[in-house]
């Protein structure tokens, strides 16, 4: 069943609409018009109590003015391009240099921060629309963006993105949602595992160096699952430029999740699938406190973990990493299930 409401009007005045998807489980999901946001997810725990698993805003307000991107579709390009820019074809373009005046970061937040066009495709499934005007944040082409939202009776959120534009471009697409199974508190406890043997070190302005390193031996091995903190604060000049995870995964080719997570004490868990070559691990190490989120409690550092599936960051300028150039006309398709379950 797919309820629609009013959530709330933007600063620019634009009206933004809130649809909770809900399967006989009582599982539920809501998706803001604003940024294609998944803004929460309410899955039940051992006990059979639900609580919302996402870290984030109860309100518009607090995304427009305090978000790190909590729940939201990101494009044209999520993760970073270095130096805010690339070449196509002997072309260069200069795109949105948002952070810190030196790399573009989610594609300049353009997705994130649109207001897109919702339908309901059935009974547990909406399609949200966004085009993007060639130029836009400086990258090529009028794009025409689509996500698909299906909500399925075994508790797994689908979410399908496509997209086509009329010039050759970059289309890398992810969503942003800051998981905590426990609905409260950090997520240092959370049993993590990544499908991976290797990752993608960076340098100070957290661009990948262009090295694959094997995770054997290091903090990032996470190919058996064990708690996100246990390694966290240790002695690793990777660690230390992140100040946590926040960096991209290579993941091993395999018909099984390429993540999952564990919280022991509600017992929730979760499976991520993906058809991409790369997971963004992220473990909101820059919160601090002062941004207010859900039930009017601070979002603390580690208040969520982020597992973006994603082409690996600065892609256009590293030619020796998998590519997500597309030709005009052509149309880039890909799809990642977040699936809960208990045990």
């Amino acid at each position: 069943m797919i309820v629609k409401n009013f959530f709330g009007t933007t600063a620019k005045g634009e009206a933004v609409d809130i649809y909770t998807l809900r399967n006989s489980s009582e599982t539920a999901v809501d998706i803001l018009t604003y940024g294609a946001t998944v803004n929460s997810i309410y899955v039940a725990d051992k006990n059979g109590n639900f609580a919302d698993v996402l870290s984030g805003f109860d309100t518009l307000e607090g995304h427009e003015k305090f978000s790190d991107y909590q729940g939201m579709t990101v494009g044209r390009y999520a993760n970073r391009i270095a130096g805010g820019k690339f070449s196509i074809d002997g072309v260069e373009y200069n795109v949105e240099k948002n952070e810190k005046g030196i790399t573009c970061l989610h594609g300049g937040a353009e997705l994130s921060t649109a207001v897109w066009k919702a339908f309901i495709v059935d009974d547990n499934s909406i399609e949200m629309n966004y085009t993007s005007p060639d130029g836009a944040m400086g990258f090529p082409g009028k794009v025409d963006f689509k996500v698909t939202f299906t909500l399925h009776e075994d508790n797994a959120l689908k979410i399908e993105y496509s997209a086509v534009s009329d010039k050759k471009t970059v289309i890398n697409m992810t969503n942003h949602a800051y998981f905590n199974l426990a609905g409260k508190g950090d997520i240092l406890a959370h049993e993590l595992m990544i499908n991976a043997d290797a990752y993608t070190p960076i340098d100070e302005n957290s661009i990948p160096t262009g090295e694959i390193r094997s995770v054997e031996g290091t903090p990032f091995d996470f190919r058996t699952a064990k708690p996100i903190g246990r390694d966290i604060d240790a002695d690793d000049d990777q660690l230390a430029i992140g100040k946590g995870y926040d960096h991209n995964f290579c993941l091993n080719d395999s018909d099984g999740p390429i993540a999952t997570a564990y919280e022991p004490e509600s017992g929730r868990f979760l499976e991520v699938f993906t058809d991409l070559c790369g997971v963004q691990l992220y473990t909101g190490n820059f919160l601090d406190g002062t941004k207010i989120g859900k039930n009017g409690d601070p979002l603390i550092r580690n208040a969520g973990f982020c597992l973006e599936t994603q082409f690996y960051p600065n892609t256009p300028n590293m030619p020796e990493f998998p590519q997500c150039t597309v030709d005009a006309g052509e149309k880039f398709t890909s799809c990642t299930v977040f699936r809960f379950s208990v045990k």
